[in-house]
């Protein structure tokens, strides 16, 4: 009786869940895809087609470039604690307990700490560095967390059998030990670049809402420093104004679909990934 009652409760959850995922899902879809209009893909933003393909472009650049920034510090942080830390040590389990601390913190926190460090006392202002620093700082938790258990799932006996075979301890994290802990550690990219795309809070205090694409073709690396709006917030200034609900609700389709791109792509890399190394 128990174990029916358990498998019931366990059913009910699933179905639950399923059904909120669907009527979010639906409820964006019947919204929106309806006012998808070949105006509100325009290269320039007005008040009059409110596109968001500046938004769109933002979006994918911000989050590449805090990628670019957080990712080689999180692997490599991650390499340090798994494999040449010494277990269970003080200064481990300080690294650790800070990162899942950070990892728990709100956005808004961060991006106040954006706006007092890389807006104010930097000097950048609101612009797409300052948003990207912040998202890097942000995600960085997560990398490091998620590249941590992957290298933990690796089997001892590769890199014991590297040793053993006269290679370096780098040369045996390098060829043994990150190829086979290499999916997890691109799930943990994708989780990050996911959070990137739907961060708000954070981005309205250091990158702004100024609905243009940076010119980098005439200002060069200077154009990091122009104020960007990247699709969430896009999205959000749209519903507060209350003037283009209708594209608010279109342009959370895109997000959705941009989202749901994002992890089929992440999925299929990862099969590939996992039958090239069985």
């Amino acid at each position: 009786m128990s174990a029916k009652l358990l498998r019931g409760c366990v059913w009910l959850g699933a179905l639950l869940s399923a059904g909120v995922l669907v009527l979010l899902v639906g409820f964006i879809l019947i919204n929106g895809v309806p006012h998808l209009t070949p105006r509100l893909f325009a290269w320039e933003y007005d008040s009059t087609n409110v596109s968001l393909m500046p938004a769109l472009v933002n979006t994918l650049l911000m989050a590449l470039l805090a990628l670019a920034i957080a990712a080689p510090v999180g692997i490599a942080s991650a390499i340090y604690l798994v494999e040449y830390a010494k277990p269970r040590s003080r200064f481990v389990r300080l690294v650790r307990l800070t990162a899942e601390t950070l990892q728990g913190t709100p956005s808004i926190v961060f991006g106040l700490f954006g706006l007092l460090c890389f807006t104010t006392i930097l000097g950048w202002g609101l612009s797409l560095v300052s948003g990207a620093c912040t998202l890097a700082i942000m995600v960085l938790p997560l990398l490091m967390r998620t590249t941590e258990e992957a290298l933990l799932a690796v089997p001892q006996s590769y890199k014991q059998g590297g040793l053993a075979l006269g290679a370096g301890m780098l040369r045996t994290i390098v060829r043994c030990v990150l190829p086979s802990a290499m999916p997890g550690i691109f799930g943990g990219l994708l989780l990050a670049f996911g959070r990137c795309v739907g961060e708000v809070a954070a981005l309205l205090f250091t990158a702004g809402t100024v609905a243009q694409i940076p010119h980098f073709a005439t200002q060069g690396a200077a154009a990091l420093f122009d104020s960007t709006r990247t699709l969430a917030v896009h999205m959000y200034v749209l519903a507060s104004e209350g003037l283009h609900t209708n594209e608010a609700y279109a342009t959370a389709v895109v997000l959705l679909g941009l989202v749901a791109l994002l992890n089929g792509g992440a999925n299929w890399v990862v099969d590939r990934l996992n039958a090239r190394l069985s």
